[in-house]
């Protein structure tokens, strides 16, 4: 396995064009070139490396880069570059990816059995190019309960933070937050710092002062060029297992490239040598069972040659809750993403984005006529869009985009205070669909489950109706609208296919 020092490195970030048009060799990078990174349609058919990595995220970038260093690596991501799609690096058009159903877009869609809308990430860098970019270590206790070299761990997260964490500029509505957070009592004020720990803080974020987002594939760049390979939109089928002592040992990967070609890629000979799997908490356990690991009624239904029964694969699928308020304001909200958080004794976190208006268009539709953009409203997002999931047509957003255009600026114009809850306690399961690694599995997180998690979520209400009341919000609000408004406001979004309940807008 990789030295302590790579596992943490690799664990440290927590937070296109067609399918046959990227046949460039070179990549560039924050003005670097990436020689190293090539569509799969260039790959070799049969390859050997030390090392094979399946999953190009969070994770799988800096282990990947960190690896090369000694020896010979694959990565295998299934999506493009985040070089090539101006809404990754724009903070502006945050909520352009999540919108976007395309089979090119860098989120892939999901809605779990539970009936909440979800996406994953489908391209170079992971959930560090659709997320909301805010950057944080993990609490040294937590680094300790997993038997973690601290000092090695603190050394790796500064490793990550010399490329992608920035100190945020508070504008307006963020500032006003943090002191409204002092305000009500989420103390003490840490002020700007990586750190985990109780009170109110400025975080790091991804986001540096121009607005322009780094990812977990900016970490390549610490990659040795002639010790990697980085293979885009290579879509691992399976895992190739061999017998040694009556056991499994993965011996290699098939994988597909954007035109239907075939690639096999081997480990070389050596006891140390690796498949590492960091294809996300939905692609890795899939992957996993369609090789044959997993549990064994479960995949001879579909007819998959038992290789391991592992029933603990699938098992412990959790997703943490969010819940957000908008605020419409009398004042101008500037843009920001996550920068600020407020971490509660109760297990509650708190937190603003501002700027209702991401990647809003007021121009009408483009060349390509689609439908227009109005950011996290926008019809067919699923944040808190206005056109309900299953009602969500080309037509029905078409018009629903139509009557929002002839609305005032004014009336996006605001910011969302939201809250999470540390966990959750509440977890599901995880099975497949269908016999074929493109498709999305079957997810239940059962949220509340535990009604802790709710708890914890009413207990952060209660913390974001008290911030809006401060005296430190006064010029982010309307004197004539009560916080309950609020509440119902944002609670006859259609954001998810979940029940409605009649007391939905009275009781928290």
């Amino acid at each position: 396995m990789a030295s302590g020092m790579a596992t943490a490195r690799a664990l440290a970030i927590f937070a296109a064009t067609s399918f046959f048009a990227m046949l460039a060799c070179v990549q560039t990078a924050g003005g670097e070139n990436y020689t190293f990174m090539k569509d799969a349609v260039h790959a070799p058919q049969v390859s050997y490396y030390d090392y094979i990595v399946v999953g190009g995220g969070t994770a799988g970038c800096p282990l990947a880069a960190t690896l090369s260093q000694r020896f010979r690596v694959l990565l295998l991501e299934r999506g493009g570059s985040p070089y090539d799609d101006e809404r990754i690096g724009n903070m502006t058009s945050f909520a352009d990816t999540l919108s976007d159903t395309s089979p090119l877009s860098p989120a892939q869609r999901f809605v779990s059995e539970d009936g909440v809308i979800n996406s994953r990430p489908r391209v170079l860098g992971g959930g560090s190019c659709i997320n909301a970019g805010f950057y944080t270590r993990a609490s040294d206790e937590y680094v300790r309960g997993l038997g973690w070299d601290l000092e090695a761990t603190t050394a790796a997260y500064r490793w990550v933070e010399d490329v992608v964490a920035f100190q945020p500029e508070l504008g307006p509505w963020q500032a006003a937050l943090r002191r409204g957070l002092l305000e009500i009592g989420v103390v003490p004020d840490n002020g700007f710092t990586y750190d985990h720990i109780l009170g109110t803080k400025v975080g790091g974020s991804i986001f540096d002062a121009q607005g322009r987002r780094h990812t977990a594939a900016d970490l390549l760049r610490y990659s040795r060029p002639d010790g990697i390979d980085v293979f885009l939109r290579a879509r691992v089928a399976r895992i190739l297992f061999a017998r040694k002592g009556g056991k499994p040992v993965a011996r290699g990967v098939v994988y597909h490239d954007s035109r239907g070609g075939t690639h096999m890629a081997f480990l070389n000979l050596g006891a140390r040598n690796e498949i590492i799997l960091s294809a996300g908490a939905l692609g890795s356990p899939q992957l996993l069972m369609l090789s044959g690991v997993g549990p064994a009624d479960h995949l001879r239904s579909f007819g998959i040659t038992l290789v391991l029964n592992q029933s603990a694969v699938g098992q412990g699928m959790s997703d943490n809750p969010m819940n957000a308020i908008y605020v419409p304001s009398p004042s101008p909200v500037e843009v920001s993403l996550i920068q600020v958080v407020g971490i509660t004794e109760v297990g509650s976190y708190i937190e603003g984005a501002g700027g209702a208006n991401w990647g809003i268009r007021r121009s009408g539709s483009g060349a390509d006529n689609q439908p227009r953009n109005f950011g996290m409203f926008s019809p067919q997002t699923g944040q808190l869009a206005t056109v309900p999931p299953k009602q969500r047509t080309p037509e029905a957003i078409a018009r629903a985009a139509e009557a929002m255009s002839q609305l005032d600026d004014a009336a996006f114009r605001g910011g969302f205070i939201l809250e999470k809850i540390l966990g959750p306690l509440s977890s599901g399961h995880f099975e497949l669909r269908i016999f074929y690694p493109f498709v999305n599995p079957s997810v239940t997180f059962n949220y509340f489950f535990y009604s802790e998690d709710l708890l914890r979520c009413v207990f952060g209400f209660l913390f974001i109706e008290r911030v809006i009341q401060s005296l430190a919000f006064f010029n982010f609000t309307y004197s004539y609208f009560s916080v309950e408004s609020f509440f119902i406001f944002s609670a006859f979004f259609p954001v998810n296919l979940l029940p409605r309940h009649v007391n939905d807008s009275f009781s928290l």
